[in-house]
């Protein structure tokens, strides 16, 4: 729940950055002089980016929770088994090990949803968020019934 409150906090501080830094390139385009207009439609771009890949990150995040949810209701969430340093990181070998595990379930059902998410979080554990989110994205696809983008 404190990550919900967090992602949601951070997420209105950058709409209200995305306001000033909009309004900023609309006071520069009033100015009316070629610099300046150029400048401010430039200034403009950034917080449609920004928007863009906020609505994107949202999205991603609720569906991967939509994901978690009902393989919670199945009872098939992956169980923590991993071993951690004394500080509390996991452990590099550990995470590999249940990679392993996880991989060879996702080779046997490849057109499993559920494989494919607890291979994302076994990516997750291991530090390869970007493959974790390329897992997601499939297993999201695999759960709507969607083209799978190779």
């Amino acid at each position: 729940m404190r990550a919900k409150i967090t992602y949601f906090v951070l997420a209105a501080v950058l709409v209200v950055y995305f306001v000033l830094v909009g309004s900023r390139g609309v006071l520069l385009i009033e100015q009316g002089t070629a610099v300046t207009v150029a400048f401010g439609a430039a200034v403009l771009i950034l917080p449609f980016i920004g928007l863009w890949f906020l609505w994107h990150t949202t999205r991603f995040a609720r569906r991967a929770g939509i994901l978690a949810r009902e393989l919670e209701a199945e009872g098939g969430l992956p169980v923590d088994e991993l071993r951690r340093t004394p500080g509390g990181r996991i452990d590099r070998d550990s995470a590999d090990e249940v990679f392993a595990r996880r991989q060879a379930e996702t080779e046997e059902a490849p057109g499993d949803w559920r494989t494919w998410f607890r291979l994302a979080v076994a990516y997750h554990d291991a530090r390869d968020t970007p493959r974790a989110r390329k897992a997601m994205q499939h297993a999201i696809a695999l759960h709507d019934k969607k083209p799978v983008r190779s």
